[in-house]
């Protein structure tokens, strides 16, 4: 990897125009930025976008939540880095919009100039739905704006492909599929226009011809030799190379600026700055998991695949901007021991030795962005499994979301309407906490690679983010009862966490195939009614909870997760989820009708004081 001297020697020498001054603050030897002048989009007419009633019946069940944290425990420095991130998160969030939907670019400047009736109105719901498709009352995707249908290879495949198409061109050419699927290249058709504006990029930024050495004889080769049905991988850094250069220039104004203060800090910043135009996130991510930091944390770049409906491959661009809340933090990481006696107790033959110790934080949210942005609760990253292997993984706890009144108001309301009168008072705002803690524990614990070697990303594609998340609620509420012997809970604690549990399963709609969290939910919701511990009842419209029941239940269903990871047969996957995912509406369509009577609001909306 280039030192940070010489990349900026390459970076410097590609930019067209002259740089900006320094910022005020960005200290002696800063990056300084380059002008951003990006193409415009082709205009976009916003006639037979949704009218002001349409608008109004989202709108007027969305509420909004602020969030507020306490900065003034940070320094002059950090208070300036604050500011640059924020920059730089706003790049992030543009590009996210980018990658899931073609013309979002077109939509943000047409909503940006338009004066209209309806322009407060589309631009709230193109902010809540990040980007011009919405989710409607009933679970559909439609475009609130007049754009194309939301495709499931978003932009990050070519337009309108299938994964016919793509799984015929692999299997011409297995040896091209590692690059095709790998979470940070865009896939292109091999087309000489396509591959002579990459080349273009390229040029325009000799830094990335460097980091990525291969790359120009193999984007020339596809300019002179074309095919039509060829497909070509391109790394994210040439793909999105001008937001990722200005977001890269702003990372390292920022570690200048917390330099004095946190120099822990300042290292990650800088090393996740190289990430980016590298694509190789290992000295960002070591640097970042055993970083000690003052004040600030921040999630940078892309890790989830959720968004990628063709293969669960492709990593979404988020940024989270954090304030430690040290009691808590350090409370949990005294709490968090014995993590190799937890993975020796999971119901699966093949364990793995973990680190005893894992980097926990309790975090508020100062603005969130891209994938992030919205009710995130808690991340646990990286997820390449080597990088967990090397370095570990560190838990971000959302701390003012996870704990916000107003939310968990909501999702008593929802309990109390749906479960019989006995459990009614079952439910605490810690018992949700502690789930979503252990939840995250759970994704470092278990199958992380199949029993050839895959990853499971590879192996499973399109169920691997499904089968991940339910393995990891289901290890929250297996190590419960483990946690209640060690007196880290208590009995009302248990019974809180297990009911925190149930809630999570319960849904307000059919899900759709193509939305990973709610489809294992229903998967739980739906075994967990196989095995008894949930019962329907009829005549109240109901279900009553046999807590004798739970472990048994949930160690059963964690087992065949397990092994459906361990052995990546896509097929038995496939069969499990479309075993599980049926929905009766006599039973689920009565619960989620009260669920829905019962909810106030259905979307939320986070603004960032």
């Amino acid at each position: 990897m280039l030192s940070r001297a010489a990349l900026l020697v390459v970076v410097a020498t590609c930019a067209c125009g002259s740089r900006e001054a320094t910022p005020p603050g960005a200290g002696t030897g800063s990056a300084t930025r380059p002008p951003t002048t990006p193409a415009p989009p082709p205009p976009l007419d916003l006639a037979g976008g949704w009218s002001d009633p349409e608008c109004q019946a989202i709108l007027g069940r969305n509420q909004t939540v602020t969030l507020a944290p306490d900065l003034t425990t940070l320094t002059e420095g950090e208070r300036a880095a604050v500011a640059r991130l924020r920059e730089a998160g706003d790049i992030f969030q543009d590009l996210y919009e980018d990658q899931r939907h073609h013309q979002a670019a077109a939509a943000r400047a047409a909503l940006a100039a338009y004066a209209g009736p309806e322009a407060d109105a589309w631009r709230q719901l193109y902010r809540l739905f990040k980007g011009p498709i919405a989710t409607t009352l009933d679970n559909q995707r439609e475009a609130f704006l007049p754009v194309d249908p939301i495709q499931p290879g978003k932009t990050v495949y070519p337009d309108r492909i299938t994964k016919d198409e793509i799984e015929a061109y692999l299997t011409a050419h297995p040896e091209a599929r590692a690059a095709l699927l790998a979470p940070r290249t865009v896939v292109r058709r091999a087309t000489a226009a396509d591959a002579t504006a990459d080349l273009a990029t390229l040029d325009r930024h000799p830094a990335l011809d460097t980091l990525h050495p291969d790359l120009r004889a193999r984007l020339d080769a596809v300019r002179t030799t074309p095919t039509a049905d060829g497909l070509y991988a391109l790394p994210y850094a040439v793909a999105y190379a001008d937001p990722l250069d200005r977001a890269y220039h702003l990372l390292f104004e920022a570690a200048d600026l917390v330099e004095a203060d946190d120099p822990e800090l300042a290292g990650y910043l800088r090393n996740r700055g190289r990430d980016l135009l590298s694509d190789d996130y290992e000295s960002g991510d070591a640097a970042w998991v055993t970083g000690h930091f003052r004040h600030l944390n921040a999630q940078i770049g892309s890790y989830e695949t959720y968004d990628d409906e063709l293969y669960g491959a492709k990593t979404f661009f988020s940024t989270s901007i954090l304030i430690r809340r040290p009691a808590e933090s350090d409370a949990l990481a005294a709490a968090l021991a014995s993590l190799q006696a937890f993975e020796d107790a999971l119901p699966y033959a093949h364990h793995k030795k973990v680190r005893e110790r894992i980097p926990v934080g309790v975090y508020d949210v100062i603005a969130d962005y891209g994938q992030a942005r919205g009710g995130n609760t808690a991340s646990i990253l990286p997820n390449e499994a080597y990088l967990a292997r090397r370095h570990g993984r560190t838990i971000l706890l959302r701390g003012n979301i996870m704990r916000d009144p107003t939310l968990f108001g909501a999702r008593d309301e929802a309990w109390q309407a749906v479960v019989a009168p006995a459990h009614a008072a079952e439910l605490t705002g810690d018992g949700s906490f502690y789930r979503t803690l252990w939840h995250e524990v759970g994704h470092y614990l278990g199958v992380d690679t199949t029993r050839d070697g895959r990853t499971l990303d590879l192996a499973l594609e399109d169920d691997a983010d499904l089968l991940e998340e339910m393995k990891a609620d289901l290890v929250a509420l297996e190590v419960a009862p483990a946690l209640r012997a060690q007196g880290y809970y208590d009995d009302a604690a248990l019974r809180s966490v297990y009911a925190s549990g149930i809630l999570r399963v319960l849904q307000n709609n059919k899900p759709r195939r193509d939305q990973p969290y709610q489809t294992m939910q229903l998967i739980q919701w739906n075994y967990f009614l196989e095995l008894g511990l949930l019962r329907f009842d009829a005549a109240t419209g109901t279900l009553a909870i046999d807590y004798a029941r739970y472990h048994d239940a949930v160690a059963s269903l964690l087992a065949v997760v397990l092994d459906l990871q361990y052995e990546g047969d896509k097929a038995a996957a496939d069969a499990f989820i479309t075993r599980y995912t049926t929905w009766d509406d006599a039973v689920h369509g009565v619960v989620a009708q009260r669920l829905r009577e019962h909810q106030r609001y259905r979307y939320t909306q986070f603004q960032y004081r």
